[in-house]
């Protein structure tokens, strides 16, 4: 499928970051004091945050341990359940199973532990809509763990504020900050980590290849070709195509089709779209032939999608 080419990107990083649309499913303001311990489950497709705001507490995620002070932000990117404590050693019911005060649908206040030292925390689970949160968070590690990072401290002040004199709307307030920190830690741990340098991250932040990716992102209907692709980056077809597989881990036109059944599974899930609209959104020249490419990519139907939704998170990271 023929058309303009989009324009130039400037900074196909951030794009990607800015389309990860955000949607808040859960937020704690907790009061804990020692000896204190909970567990959150596991919600795949969900990334977890918390917020130390006093005191101290210990995260375990997997086999990664970190122990955060005030001030400090963890996330938990993938979503895996994990255990919170203030101290080694300590029981850690599930988080389901506490008497939590309910403000709203998605807000909520926990109070638990003993007689000892006070931690307070603010925690959250955002999902991300855009289907490039698949390849965004797959390359994330099990715990990110962010200290003394200046520009944080401006949200974080606020925030803290508002846990500490809950006010008239606070809990919109809360929420929205919530969102924001988020954001700027995903993107200070982006400028900081040279874990970021490697794989899907660092092929994004190369001048070319993460041009070729955005354009990708940006126009997936297109009959994107590597000679096309190279075309629009004033590269020889073989430098593209080695240089695209060595950074993002796989042929370019792989990732182009493998792009498009995100974006079809995303469709399917969020928008109920169909068969055929998804063909023509996604440059197939029928339904028969987008079907069997989904078929391909992800081992079912694009029909057997909508029968099984607790499963689209993985089929997105497939």
């Amino acid at each position: 499928m023929d058309g303009p080419i989009p324009a130039p990107v400037a900074d196909p990083l951030g794009e990607a970051l800015h389309l990860l649309r955000m949607d808040g499913a859960f937020y704690c303001r907790s009061e804990l004091r020692a000896p204190w311990g909970l567990e959150l489950p596991a919600l795949p497709g969900y990334l977890w945050f918390h917020v130390v705001t006093a005191g101290t507490m210990h995260l375990q995620a997997g086999d990664a341990v970190r122990t955060l002070g005030a001030g400090e932000i963890a996330l938990v990117p993938r979503g895996e359940g994990h255990v919170l404590r203030s101290e080694p050693g300590v029981a850690t019911p599930g988080i389901l199973d506490l008497p939590r005060e309910h403000v709203s649908e998605r807000y909520e206040i926990l109070r638990i532990g003993g007689d000892g030292a006070a931690t307070t925390m603010l925690c959250g689970a955002v999902r991300f809509g855009h289907p490039a949160a698949a390849s965004f968070v797959g390359v994330l590690p099990e715990i990110i763990h962010l200290v003394g990072i200046e520009r944080l401290q401006a949200t974080l002040s606020l925030m803290v504020a508002e846990a500490r004199e809950p006010r008239l709307g606070g809990e919109a307030v809360i929420t929205r900050l919530a969102d924001i920190l988020v954001i700027q830690a995903l993107r200070a741990w982006l400028e900081t980590d040279p874990g970021a340098r490697t794989g899907w991250l660092g092929a994004l932040q190369d001048e070319q290849i993460g041009t070729a990716i955005a354009l990708i992102h940006r126009d997936p209907a297109r009959d994107w070709t590597v000679e096309s692709l190279a075309r629009e980056l004033a590269m020889s077809r073989s430098a593209f195509a080695a240089r695209f597989t060595a950074l993002v881990g796989e042929p370019a036109i792989a990732y182009v089709t493998r792009w498009r059944m995100q974006v079809a599974v995303a469709a399917l899930r969020d928008e109920r779209a169909t068969v055929g609209e998804l063909a023509g959104r996604l440059g197939y020249r029928s339904e028969a032939a987008f079907a069997r490419a989904f078929k391909r990519q992800t081992g079912m139907p694009p029909g057997a999608v909508r029968r099984l939704p607790d499963a689209l998170q993985e089929l997105a990271a497939a």
